[in-house]
């Protein structure tokens, strides 16, 4: 069985867009309305943005990591 690649998960727009979608039409189903619908949907994608944020940065630290050490060794 293969291993779930959970950061490409998170940082996928397409995720995070049906999690709002589905929240957004939850709320207008039980008889909220589209403007609370509405507020919702952008906390989630808010949301979503910034965890999408913080793994890409937290990738982009990891790979330099390795670079930084080699620069110093060179040196």
């Amino acid at each position: 069985m293969n291993k779930i690649n959970w950061k490409r998960k998170l940082t996928s727009r397409k995720l995070w867009a049906a999690a709002a979608s589905f929240a957004s039409m939850l709320i207008v189903a039980t008889g909220g309305t589209e403007s609370v619908a509405a507020q919702v949907t952008a906390l989630i994608m808010a949301g979503a943005s910034v965890i999408a944020y913080i793994i890409g940065e937290g990738l982009t630290d990891s790979a330099n990591i390795g670079t930084d050490a080699a620069e110093e060794t060179e040196q």
